[in-house]
Protein backbone atom coordinates (compact mmCIF):
# COMPACT_ATOMS: atom_id res chain seq x y z
CA UNK A 1 0.00 0.00 0.00
CA UNK A 2 0.99 3.35 -0.55
CA UNK A 3 1.22 6.29 2.02
CA UNK A 4 0.92 10.10 0.96
CA UNK A 5 4.28 12.11 2.05
CA UNK A 6 3.49 14.56 5.30
CA UNK A 7 0.18 14.45 6.74
CA UNK A 8 -1.50 12.01 4.49
CA UNK A 9 -1.02 8.84 4.95
CA UNK A 10 -3.43 6.44 4.47
CA UNK A 11 -4.31 2.70 1.85
CA UNK A 12 -5.19 3.91 -1.28
CA UNK A 13 -7.81 1.88 -1.14
CA UNK A 14 -9.38 2.08 1.81
CA UNK A 15 -12.94 2.18 2.07
CA UNK A 16 -15.13 4.01 2.67
CA UNK A 17 -14.34 6.92 1.09
CA UNK A 18 -15.29 10.41 1.03
CA UNK A 19 -14.39 11.74 -2.02
CA UNK A 20 -14.98 15.76 -3.16
CA UNK A 21 -15.57 16.55 -6.50
CA UNK A 22 -13.50 15.62 -9.13
CA UNK A 23 -9.14 14.25 -9.23
CA UNK A 24 -9.06 16.78 -12.49
CA UNK A 25 -7.26 19.75 -11.24
CA UNK A 26 -7.47 22.33 -14.28
CA UNK A 27 -4.25 24.66 -14.27
CA UNK A 28 -4.14 28.43 -13.78
CA UNK A 29 -8.22 29.53 -13.97
CA UNK A 30 -7.99 31.84 -12.86
CA UNK A 31 -12.04 41.23 -14.48
CA UNK A 32 -5.98 61.39 -18.71
CA UNK A 33 -4.16 64.52 -18.08
CA UNK A 34 -6.54 67.05 -17.30
CA UNK A 35 -7.34 70.44 -17.07
CA UNK A 36 -10.82 70.72 -15.85
CA UNK A 37 -11.51 71.51 -12.08
CA UNK A 38 -15.26 71.65 -11.80
CA UNK A 39 -16.89 72.90 -8.26
CA UNK A 40 -17.36 70.71 -5.89
CA UNK A 41 -20.29 70.12 -4.16
CA UNK A 42 -20.18 69.18 -0.13
CA UNK A 43 -23.45 67.56 1.34
CA UNK A 44 -23.59 65.27 3.89
CA UNK A 45 -24.45 61.82 3.69
CA UNK A 46 -28.12 62.12 4.83
CA UNK A 47 -28.39 64.16 1.29
CA UNK A 48 -27.67 60.59 -0.93
CA UNK A 49 -31.49 60.34 -2.22
CA UNK A 50 -31.64 56.22 -3.93
CA UNK A 51 -33.62 55.34 -7.01
CA UNK A 52 -36.87 54.50 -4.79
CA UNK A 53 -38.17 57.65 -6.34
CA UNK A 54 -37.37 57.14 -9.80
CA UNK A 55 -38.80 54.98 -12.67
CA UNK A 56 -36.56 52.91 -14.63
CA UNK A 57 -37.92 53.99 -18.01
CA UNK A 58 -35.82 57.28 -16.73
CA UNK A 59 -32.59 55.66 -18.29
CA UNK A 60 -32.67 53.62 -21.34
CA UNK A 61 -33.54 50.13 -21.54
CA UNK A 62 -34.17 49.77 -17.65
CA UNK A 63 -36.49 48.48 -16.00
CA UNK A 64 -39.84 49.01 -14.13
CA UNK A 65 -39.39 50.59 -10.61
CA UNK A 66 -40.99 47.75 -9.22
CA UNK A 67 -39.13 44.84 -10.23
CA UNK A 68 -35.63 43.02 -9.07
CA UNK A 69 -33.51 45.62 -10.23
CA UNK A 70 -35.06 48.94 -8.53
CA UNK A 71 -34.69 46.35 -5.21
CA UNK A 72 -31.10 45.63 -5.98
CA UNK A 73 -30.40 49.27 -6.72
CA UNK A 74 -31.90 50.46 -3.36
CA UNK A 75 -29.84 47.86 -1.35
CA UNK A 76 -27.82 48.62 1.58
CA UNK A 77 -24.38 47.58 0.15
CA UNK A 78 -25.60 49.98 -3.11
CA UNK A 79 -26.16 52.77 -0.14
CA UNK A 80 -23.02 51.93 1.64
CA UNK A 81 -21.41 52.91 -1.93
CA UNK A 82 -23.21 55.54 -2.16
CA UNK A 83 -22.00 57.00 0.79
CA UNK A 84 -18.13 56.24 0.75
CA UNK A 85 -18.22 58.07 -3.24
CA UNK A 86 -19.76 61.07 -1.68
CA UNK A 87 -17.55 61.18 1.30
CA UNK A 88 -14.67 60.67 -0.85
CA UNK A 89 -15.79 63.33 -3.07
CA UNK A 90 -16.01 66.00 0.52
CA UNK A 91 -13.07 64.48 1.86
CA UNK A 92 -10.82 65.03 -0.85
CA UNK A 93 -12.30 67.99 -2.53
CA UNK A 94 -11.34 67.20 -6.23
CA UNK A 95 -13.69 67.12 -9.01
CA UNK A 96 -16.13 64.30 -9.58
CA UNK A 97 -14.32 62.24 -12.16
CA UNK A 98 -10.75 62.30 -10.33
CA UNK A 99 -12.61 61.35 -7.41
CA UNK A 100 -14.35 58.30 -9.00
CA UNK A 101 -10.96 57.67 -10.52
CA UNK A 102 -8.98 57.69 -6.96
CA UNK A 103 -12.13 55.76 -5.57
CA UNK A 104 -12.10 53.15 -7.90
CA UNK A 105 -7.70 52.72 -7.54
CA UNK A 106 -8.53 52.47 -3.64
CA UNK A 107 -11.12 49.93 -4.07
CA UNK A 108 -8.85 47.47 -6.55
CA UNK A 109 -5.52 47.94 -4.83
CA UNK A 110 -6.83 47.68 -1.35
CA UNK A 111 -9.56 45.05 -1.55
CA UNK A 112 -9.44 42.88 -4.60
CA UNK A 113 -5.41 43.15 -5.36
CA UNK A 114 -4.65 40.78 -2.57
CA UNK A 115 -7.83 38.86 -3.35
CA UNK A 116 -5.82 38.37 -7.05
CA UNK A 117 -2.12 37.59 -5.35
CA UNK A 118 -4.17 34.91 -2.87
CA UNK A 119 -5.30 33.42 -6.08
CA UNK A 120 -2.38 33.57 -7.44
CA UNK A 121 -0.61 31.91 -4.40
CA UNK A 122 -3.74 29.13 -4.53
CA UNK A 123 -2.92 28.64 -8.54
CA UNK A 124 0.37 27.80 -8.36
CA UNK A 125 -0.10 25.41 -5.09
CA UNK A 126 -2.45 23.24 -7.21
CA UNK A 127 0.12 23.56 -10.20
CA UNK A 128 2.69 22.44 -7.68
CA UNK A 129 1.12 19.04 -6.50
CA UNK A 130 0.13 17.91 -10.39
CA UNK A 131 3.58 15.63 -10.66
CA UNK A 132 2.74 14.10 -7.21
CA UNK A 133 -0.85 13.57 -8.17
CA UNK A 134 -0.15 12.05 -11.48
CA UNK A 135 2.94 9.53 -9.94
CA UNK A 136 0.21 8.68 -7.44
CA UNK A 137 -2.11 8.47 -10.28
CA UNK A 138 -0.15 5.38 -11.60
CA UNK A 139 0.43 3.48 -8.76
CA UNK A 140 -3.22 3.54 -7.64
CA UNK A 141 -3.51 2.00 -10.95
CA UNK A 142 -1.03 -0.56 -10.34
CA UNK A 143 -2.82 -1.31 -6.72
CA UNK A 144 -6.26 -1.23 -8.08
CA UNK A 145 -5.49 -3.67 -10.96
CA UNK A 146 -4.05 -5.87 -8.62
CA UNK A 147 -7.27 -5.96 -6.42
CA UNK A 148 -9.11 -6.39 -9.29
CA UNK A 149 -7.29 -10.43 -10.21
CA UNK A 150 -7.75 -10.93 -6.67
CA UNK A 151 -11.61 -9.95 -6.15
CA UNK A 152 -12.48 -10.56 -9.89
CA UNK A 153 -13.72 -6.47 -10.84
CA UNK A 154 -15.16 -5.90 -14.13
CA UNK A 155 -13.41 -2.95 -16.18
CA UNK A 156 -15.99 -0.80 -14.69
CA UNK A 157 -15.70 -1.58 -11.10
CA UNK A 158 -11.89 -0.90 -11.58
CA UNK A 159 -12.69 2.37 -13.26
CA UNK A 160 -14.85 3.00 -10.13
CA UNK A 161 -12.76 2.37 -7.55
CA UNK A 162 -9.71 4.37 -9.32
CA UNK A 163 -11.80 7.17 -9.89
CA UNK A 164 -13.12 6.72 -6.23
CA UNK A 165 -9.67 6.62 -4.22
CA UNK A 166 -8.18 9.17 -6.64
CA UNK A 167 -10.54 11.55 -5.63
CA UNK A 168 -10.51 10.56 -1.75
CA UNK A 169 -6.46 11.39 -2.32
CA UNK A 170 -6.29 14.37 -3.84
CA UNK A 171 -8.71 16.17 -1.26
CA UNK A 172 -5.99 15.37 1.34
CA UNK A 173 -3.73 16.85 -0.51
CA UNK A 174 -5.76 19.86 -0.93
CA UNK A 175 -6.32 19.60 2.59
CA UNK A 176 -2.47 19.15 3.46
CA UNK A 177 -1.25 21.85 1.43
CA UNK A 178 -4.01 24.46 2.14
CA UNK A 179 -5.03 24.70 -1.75
CA UNK A 180 -8.58 23.71 -2.54
CA UNK A 181 -9.14 25.48 -6.19
CA UNK A 182 -13.02 26.53 -4.58
CA UNK A 183 -10.22 29.26 -3.08
CA UNK A 184 -9.29 30.70 -6.03
CA UNK A 185 -12.40 31.72 -6.89
CA UNK A 186 -12.75 33.84 -3.97
CA UNK A 187 -11.63 36.91 -6.04
CA UNK A 188 -14.63 36.67 -8.51
CA UNK A 189 -17.26 35.99 -5.19
CA UNK A 190 -16.36 39.56 -3.75
CA UNK A 191 -15.25 41.53 -7.13
CA UNK A 192 -18.41 40.74 -9.05
CA UNK A 193 -20.81 42.23 -6.22
CA UNK A 194 -18.45 45.17 -5.51
CA UNK A 195 -18.44 46.10 -9.12
CA UNK A 196 -21.98 45.85 -9.43
CA UNK A 197 -22.66 47.99 -6.26
CA UNK A 198 -20.52 50.54 -7.66
CA UNK A 199 -21.85 51.11 -10.20
CA UNK A 200 -25.25 50.92 -9.55
CA UNK A 201 -24.38 53.93 -6.78
CA UNK A 202 -23.02 55.90 -9.54
CA UNK A 203 -26.30 55.55 -11.20
CA UNK A 204 -28.20 56.30 -8.46
CA UNK A 205 -26.10 59.91 -7.72
CA UNK A 206 -26.15 60.53 -11.70
CA UNK A 207 -30.30 60.50 -11.36
CA UNK A 208 -30.69 61.93 -8.04
CA UNK A 209 -32.60 65.02 -8.42
CA UNK A 210 -31.06 67.06 -5.76
CA UNK A 211 -27.52 69.40 -5.47
CA UNK A 212 -25.46 66.27 -5.84
CA UNK A 213 -26.57 65.71 -9.50
CA UNK A 214 -25.40 69.36 -10.52
CA UNK A 215 -21.68 68.64 -9.14
CA UNK A 216 -22.00 65.70 -11.38
CA UNK A 217 -23.18 67.06 -14.31
CA UNK A 218 -20.55 69.81 -14.30
CA UNK A 219 -17.76 67.16 -12.52
CA UNK A 220 -16.27 65.62 -15.99
CA UNK A 221 -13.35 66.82 -17.81
CA UNK A 222 -12.63 66.70 -21.68
CA UNK A 223 -15.30 65.74 -23.57
CA UNK A 224 -17.29 64.07 -21.03
CA UNK A 225 -18.16 67.26 -19.13
CA UNK A 226 -21.80 65.69 -17.86
CA UNK A 227 -20.75 62.70 -15.81
CA UNK A 228 -24.75 62.27 -15.24
CA UNK A 229 -25.33 61.57 -19.23
CA UNK A 230 -24.23 59.01 -21.27
CA UNK A 231 -21.07 59.68 -23.73
CA UNK A 232 -22.51 60.84 -26.80
CA UNK A 233 -19.10 60.52 -28.55
CA UNK A 234 -18.66 57.15 -27.29
CA UNK A 235 -15.25 57.42 -26.27
CA UNK A 236 -15.39 56.07 -23.16
CA UNK A 237 -17.33 53.00 -24.12
CA UNK A 238 -15.17 52.18 -26.74
CA UNK A 239 -12.17 52.60 -24.22
CA UNK A 240 -14.28 49.85 -22.28
CA UNK A 241 -14.28 47.32 -24.64
CA UNK A 242 -10.71 47.88 -25.99
CA UNK A 243 -9.47 47.20 -22.39
CA UNK A 244 -11.83 44.38 -21.58
CA UNK A 245 -10.57 42.88 -24.79
CA UNK A 246 -6.88 43.52 -23.84
CA UNK A 247 -7.45 41.57 -20.72
CA UNK A 248 -8.87 38.76 -22.57
CA UNK A 249 -6.37 38.75 -25.03
CA UNK A 250 -3.54 38.85 -22.70
CA UNK A 251 -5.56 36.04 -20.47
CA UNK A 252 -5.70 33.58 -23.93
CA UNK A 253 -1.43 34.03 -24.18
CA UNK A 254 -1.37 31.97 -21.26
CA UNK A 255 -2.98 29.26 -23.17
CA UNK A 256 -0.21 27.12 -25.63
CA UNK A 257 -3.02 24.48 -26.24
CA UNK A 258 -6.49 25.65 -24.75
CA UNK A 259 -9.29 22.61 -25.20
CA UNK A 260 -12.32 23.28 -26.89
CA UNK A 261 -14.63 24.38 -23.70
CA UNK A 262 -11.50 27.16 -22.94
CA UNK A 263 -11.73 28.13 -26.41
CA UNK A 264 -15.32 28.64 -26.04
CA UNK A 265 -15.24 30.51 -22.42
CA UNK A 266 -12.93 32.85 -24.37
CA UNK A 267 -15.11 33.61 -27.20
CA UNK A 268 -18.25 34.16 -25.00
CA UNK A 269 -15.94 36.97 -22.96
CA UNK A 270 -14.73 38.48 -26.09
CA UNK A 271 -18.23 38.93 -27.18
CA UNK A 272 -19.12 40.05 -24.02
CA UNK A 273 -16.40 42.41 -23.85
CA UNK A 274 -17.71 43.82 -27.83
CA UNK A 275 -21.21 43.75 -25.76
CA UNK A 276 -20.15 46.15 -23.05
CA UNK A 277 -19.19 48.95 -25.75
CA UNK A 278 -22.84 49.71 -26.20
CA UNK A 279 -24.54 49.06 -23.21
CA UNK A 280 -21.84 51.48 -21.79
CA UNK A 281 -22.73 53.90 -24.63
CA UNK A 282 -26.30 53.95 -22.63
CA UNK A 283 -25.39 54.77 -18.88
CA UNK A 284 -23.91 58.06 -17.37
CA UNK A 285 -20.82 58.66 -18.08
CA UNK A 286 -20.12 58.23 -14.23
CA UNK A 287 -20.43 54.77 -14.48
CA UNK A 288 -18.38 54.05 -18.50
CA UNK A 289 -15.37 56.26 -16.24
CA UNK A 290 -15.72 53.83 -13.64
CA UNK A 291 -15.58 50.62 -15.93
CA UNK A 292 -13.00 52.15 -17.75
CA UNK A 293 -10.94 52.63 -15.04
CA UNK A 294 -11.73 49.56 -13.53
CA UNK A 295 -10.75 47.87 -15.91
CA UNK A 296 -7.69 49.63 -16.90
CA UNK A 297 -6.33 49.51 -13.20
CA UNK A 298 -7.24 45.29 -13.16
CA UNK A 299 -4.86 45.24 -16.35
CA UNK A 300 -1.43 47.05 -14.73
CA UNK A 301 -2.60 44.78 -11.10
CA UNK A 302 -2.42 41.66 -14.02
CA UNK A 303 1.41 42.98 -15.58
CA UNK A 304 2.16 43.65 -11.78
CA UNK A 305 1.62 40.10 -10.46
CA UNK A 306 3.82 38.57 -13.22
CA UNK A 307 6.57 40.13 -11.63
CA UNK A 308 9.74 37.85 -10.39
CA UNK A 309 10.10 40.51 -7.53
CA UNK A 310 6.60 39.63 -6.40
CA UNK A 311 6.27 35.70 -7.35
CA UNK A 312 9.63 35.93 -4.72
CA UNK A 313 7.34 37.35 -2.24
CA UNK A 314 4.32 35.55 -2.32
CA UNK A 315 6.95 32.48 -1.85
CA UNK A 316 5.44 30.79 -5.06
CA UNK A 317 6.00 26.79 -5.37
CA UNK A 318 6.23 27.14 -8.96
CA UNK A 319 9.10 28.06 -11.26
CA UNK A 320 8.11 31.50 -13.39
CA UNK A 321 9.81 32.78 -16.25
CA UNK A 322 12.57 35.39 -15.09
CA UNK A 323 10.99 37.61 -18.52
CA UNK A 324 7.80 37.43 -18.18
CA UNK A 325 6.69 41.02 -19.92
CA UNK A 326 9.26 39.82 -22.76
CA UNK A 327 7.99 36.29 -23.08
CA UNK A 328 4.23 38.24 -23.67
CA UNK A 329 5.30 40.68 -26.16
CA UNK A 330 7.04 38.35 -27.85
CA UNK A 331 3.70 35.48 -27.71
CA UNK A 332 1.61 38.81 -28.66
CA UNK A 333 3.81 39.34 -31.88
CA UNK A 334 4.10 35.67 -32.70
CA UNK A 335 0.24 35.01 -32.20
CA UNK A 336 -1.04 38.08 -34.35
CA UNK A 337 1.84 39.93 -36.08
CA UNK A 338 3.05 36.57 -37.94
Amino acid sequence: MLSVRGSVRCSLLRLPVRGLCSAVIHKKSPTPGFTWSAPTVCLHRSSVRTLSGVSGADVPGGPGASGWYSGLADSAPVHLCENFLVSMQQVSGLPWWLSITVATLSVRTVITLPLAAYQLVIISRVEALQVEISELAKRLRYEVSVQARERGWTDKQCRFQFQKNLRRIVSQLYIRDNCHPFKASILIWIQLPLWISLSLALRNLSLDQSALQCGLAAGGALWFHDLTSPDSTWILPVCVGLTNLLIVEVFALQRVSPTYFQKLLLNCVRGFSVLMVPIAATVPSSMALYWFTSSLVGFCHNLLLRSPAIHKILRLPTHRSDSPYRDLLSAFINKYYK
